[in-house]
C-alpha cells in the first residue's frame, strides 16, 4: 500500500461503523466512507465535538449538518495549499490519499533533468497539476467542469505556482486526447483520475470496467517518444491493482518499454495505528 504520510493539516483521527473522523486544518469532519466496513468503538472525543457531519439520506443524496465551518478555508502539504469547501455528495475538493502519488510526481519531474509536459486528465480540482507545476514541468489541465477548472486556478494560485507554463481547458478528456492526437502534440507524462460511472455531454456513458482499456489506448497516442511517468487512478471497487497493471502494461510497454506498478492508495489511521485502503493507483515508468 502507498501511504500518504506526511500530512500536517490533514488527519485521519478515527474510521468506525461507515464512516469517518477526520481533522482538515483546525475543523473537525465526519464524512461517509463504505470502505469503513468495521465496527470499532468510537471512543475519539472528536466525534462529539465535530464542526461538520455529511450524512447519507434514506432517499438518495445527501446533506452536510454544519455546525461553524466557513464556506472555504486553506490547508497546506509541504508547499503546497489548498482550498477546501464542504461539497454536495460529501467531498471537499481534496483526496489526501493522493498525497503520495503528488509525491511520486514531483520527485519523477525533479529528477528527469530535463522540460517536462504533464497532461493531467479528469483532474479536477488540481492537486496533482498544483504539484507537478512547483516541480517545475508545463501542465496542460483538463477537466469537463468549468467550477472545478476555476477551483484548481484557485489552487495554483494559493501554491504560488499560477504564473507557471499551464493551460487550463474545460473539455471532455477523449474529446480532447482525440484533437491533441490530431495536432500532433505530444506530453512527457499523463495522470488519468477517471470516474467510476459518469454520462458525457451526449448522453453517453462512461463506465470504468468497460470503458478503461480503450480510454488508456486513445491516451498512448499524446505520449512522447521519451516519456516518463504515467499514473491511472481508480476509486472502483473490485477493480484491483493487478488489473490495472495488465492495462498499462498491454498497452505501453509494446510500443514504449518501461513498467507498471499497481497498489492500493492509504490513508494512517490515528486511533488505531492502522491504514484505511482509500482507492488504487497504478504508475507506468519508462
Amino acid at each position: 500500500m502507498w501511504v500518504s504520510d506526511k500530512w500536517q493539516d490533514y488527519e485521519l483521527l478515527d474510521a468506525s461503523k461507515g464512516e469517518r473522523l477526520e481533522r482538515w486544518g483546525d475543523m473537525i469532519l465526519v464524512r461517509p466512507d463504505p470502505q469503513v466496513i468495521w465496527d470499532t468503538p468510537k471512543s475519539h472525543p472528536g466525534w462529539k465535538r465535530a464542526d461538520a457531519r455529511y450524512s447519507r439520506s434514506s432517499t438518495g443524496g445527501g446533506a452536510w449538518d454544519k455546525k461553524s465551518v466557513p464556506g472555504s478555508w486553506q490547508i497546506g502539504y509541504r508547499d503546497l495549499t489548498f482550498n477546501v469547501k464542504p461539497m454536495n455528495f460529501k467531498h471537499t475538493g481534496i483526496f489526501p490519499e493522493q498525497a503520495a502519488n503528488w509525491d511520486f510526481a514531483r520527485e519523477t519531474i525533479r529528477t528527469a533533468q530535463r522540460p517536462v509536459s504533464v497532461l493531467n486528465l479528469f483532474a479536477y480540482t488540481g492537486a496533482a497539476t498544483t504539484a507537478c507545476l512547483s516541480a517545475g514541468a508545463s501542465v496542460c489541465h483538463v477537466d469537463a467542469a468549468k467550477g472545478m477548472v476555476q477551483w484548481a486556478k484557485e489552487n495554483a494560485a494559493s501554491s504560488g505556482v499560477a504564473d507557471k507554463s499551464v493551460r487550463w481547458i474545460v473539455d471532455d478528456c477523449a474529446k480532447f486526447v482525440e484533437r491533441e492526437i490530431r495536432r500532433g502534440h505530444r506530453y512527457d507524462a499523463i495522470i488519468m483520475d477517471p470516474p467510476s460511472y459518469g454520462r458525457g455531454p451526449g448522453g453517453e456513458v462512461w463506465k470504468l470496467e468497460d470503458d478503461l482499456y480503450d480510454f488508456v489506448k486513445l491516451t498512448a497516442g499524446v505520449l512522447s517518444d521519451d516519456p516518463l511517468f504515467v499514473i491511472i487512478n481508480s476509486y472502483t471497487t473490485g477493480l484491483s491493482p493487478s488489473a490495472i497493471t495488465y492495462v498499462a502494461e498491454s498497452v505501453y510497454k509494446p510500443r514504449f518499454g518501461g513498467r507498471a506498478q499497481s497498489d492500493e492508495l492509504g490513508l494512517p489511521v490515528t486511533t488505531t495505528g492502522l491504514c484505511l485502503p482509500c482507492g488504487a493507483a497504478c504508475r507506468m515508468t519508462f
